[in-house]
């Protein structure tokens, strides 16, 4: 909490310093879209570095119009940082957040390292704002990517129905493993189209028109894999310290399957939802209209729903398929459909959000 305090009084409100930014991890996936997303939302600071592995020391990156040179992150690279985005991986978060933190920065990880730390606020800003005030060790997690996506699109029909039971499977694109699995993706479509073998070394299988269970560590004991039990697992806690909760005491059920598709950006997720009260698909409709991040895609006429290419770049999750679930009775229940970009809003749209949240919250 003493970072995110000095760090507001220092960089917050209109008179705030501009700060001085680390993206640790900045040449994967992740880093690159911090960079693009600082540039096209005209972030302003003071000195920005951009740290990596000894391995891509020394690389340029460039950022508005200029080249920026890649140092290697060691435990003297914060000093004097104001806020740190890490995408480098959960051992590097592990390693040097609690260094960054030292330093004095606020940071913010997109790790599933801290996630679950009780001294650690994990936040959607559309779901959980004020949360970013209440982080005691100066770290603040970027949930998982599935679990923003789907918290973007059920909080709303949270806070009017109350959510009783949710039940989740996704459509997971390649990007979700990272630059590399996105890159197999593509020789994987070259070598199809050239009859070559296909290279097999991230997913050790055939990805290209095929889908299989997601990829992460399955638990032998429940059978859910590591995806799917964050998904769980981090929703309660999300939806746990928002306004809503003191409306909707109880907590609710979420369960989830989660398969990986061979799109290359945008994750896919089928949302049933069973509410304490009854709401229609028309006012679903109407309140995710409203909703800060979402774009309703709900063409029944010309069958026009929400797809990965055209959530691919956006900042808003697209919705559609909004239908009651006739399986419940006294309109308790809906089906949804959603994309959303797994890179900008899964993962480092959410973590912008995250410091300009921080930046905006002087003297309030």
């Amino acid at each position: 909490m003493l970072n995110v305090g000095k760090f507001i009084q220092k960089c917050g409100g209109k008179a705030g310093k501009a700060p001085v930014i680390a993206v640790a991890g900045s040449t994967g996936a992740v880093g690159v879209e911090f960079l693009r997303l600082m540039e096209e939302r005209s972030t302003t600071f003071s000195e920005l570095r951009l740290l990596a592995s000894s391995r891509s020391a020394g690389k340029k990156q460039k950022f508005r119009g200029q080249e920026v040179v890649v140092q290697e992150m060691t435990k003297d690279s914060f000093k004097d940082v104001d806020v740190a985005f890490f995408s480098a991986g959960g051992a590097q978060s592990k390693s040097f957040c609690p260094v960054a933190a030292d330093a004095g920065a606020v940071v913010i990880d997109n790790s599933s390292a801290f996630r679950m730390d009780p001294e650690v606020p994990l936040v959607v800003p559309e779901v959980n704002a004020r949360q970013v005030l209440n982080a005691p060790k100066g770290i603040i997690a970027n949930p998982n990517c599935s679990t923003i996506l789907m918290n973007v699109v059920a909080y709303p029909i949270h806070v009017e129905a109350g959510l009783k039971r949710v039940v989740v499977s996704t459509y997971q694109a390649s990007s979700g493993a990272g630059a590399a699995a996105m890159e197999e993706l593509k020789e994987q479509a070259r070598a199809w189209v050239s009859g070559k073998p296909l290279p097999m070394d991230i997913f050790k299988r055939q990805y290209i028109f095929n889908l299989f269970s997601h990829n992460s560590k399955m638990d032998p004991d429940s059978g859910y894999v590591e995806e799917e039990l964050k998904l769980v697992n981090e929703t309660a806690k999300i939806f746990a310290g928002s306004e809503a909760a003191k409306k909707w005491k109880q907590p609710f059920g979420v369960t989830g399957t989660c398969v990986r598709v061979p799109t290359l950006r945008a994750h896919c997720e089928s949302i049933n939802i069973e509410t304490h009260n009854p709401i229609s698909p028309e006012r679903a409709r109407e309140l995710l209209a409203k909703a800060p991040g979402v774009t309703v895609v709900d063409d029944r006429v010309n069958n026009k729903f929400p797809e990965p290419v055209d959530a691919s770049h956006k900042d808003d999750c697209l919705v559609g398929r909004i239908r009651t679930d006739a399986t419940l009775p006294d309109k308790r229940g809906l089906w949804l459909f959603m994309s959303g970009d797994q890179i900008r809003k899964g993962a480092a749209l959410n973590g912008i959000q995250i410091m300009e949240l921080l930046l905006a919250s002087k003297g309030k």
